[in-house]
């Protein structure tokens, strides 16, 4: 059973809507990283459970097409909860920023003056948890984004045991880790969204858009967990060592 736990539908529903963007082909880690296991569910599910948590109008999760497990996966959940609704990115190879702007025409066709901001999530950042996407939404700027550690050596096996310990800040390894990513999950204004809308082409995503605002419209919420994201078989297995990720599936 998850872990996480849907509190009662009846409260005050926020004036946000989410994205899941989860349409990854996950060439690297050579199997779909939407359908790894965290707490007896897919991971996908997982996510957008945590998006439900948030109590937003609308949950649209962007899935690739011609896969029909992580469809499945995806309508069972929308079954239980109407709020979830899938959206097919039929070119899931050209990049998240397409999906992203699907996301964003799926939230315009709901065609509701309620929603005043969008929370951005992707689906492998297996440690992420309800308190800091409620972090994000409580910030007030034009966007509120996840700040991390930029860990190169998270490809490198050999340092593996040290990640933990320079993290923490107890240890050293000749590659320093760096608060420096700002990007997803990310809280941003819904007009904002859709003024970019058109420059977000192919890999072309938020952040170099993000980079060009005022500093007084950007705020960033630190959370060093982010950095575990599962991209290749030697972060998996490592998550699964450490228990983020069910290890028999």
């Amino acid at each position: 059973m998850s872990s996480i736990v849907l509190e009662d539908k009846d409260r005050q529903v926020q004036n946000h809507a989410a994205i899941v963007l989860a349409s990854g082909l996950s060439q690297r880690l050579g199997q779909p990283k939407q359908l790894l296991v965290k707490n007896g569910e897919p991971l996908i599910v997982h996510m957008a459970r945590l998006a439900l948590n948030t109590n937003p109008q609308v949950v649209i999760v962007i899935i690739p097409d011609n896969h029909r497990s992580i469809a499945n996966a995806v309508v069972e959940l929308a079954v239980q909860y109407p709020t979830v609704r899938t959206v097919v990115n039929p070119k899931p190879e050209t990049g998240m920023a397409d999906s992203l702007r699907l996301g964003i025409e799926a939230i315009a066709g709901i065609d509701t003056a309620l929603i005043e901001r969008v929370l951005i999530m992707g689906v492998d950042q297996i440690l992420l948890d309800e308190s800091h996407l409620t972090a994000l939404l409580a910030g007030e700027q034009s966007v509120v984004a996840s700040r991390y550690y930029s860990w190169h050596s998270w490809q490198d096996l050999e340092n593996y045991q040290n990640l933990d310990e320079v993290v923490s800040n107890k240890g050293a390894t000749t590659s320093k880790p760096r608060s420096d990513i700002i990007g997803l999950p990310l809280v941003i204004n819904y007009k904002l969204l859709r003024q970019w809308k058109a420059a977000l082409m192919g890999d072309k995503g938020l952040r170099h858009l993000i980079r060009g605002l005022p500093a007084d419209q950007i705020d960033t919420v630190i959370n060093d967990s982010l950095t575990y994201d599962i991209d290749t078989p030697e972060q998996l297995t490592y998550a699964k060592q450490q228990g983020w990720l069910d290890k028999k599936f």
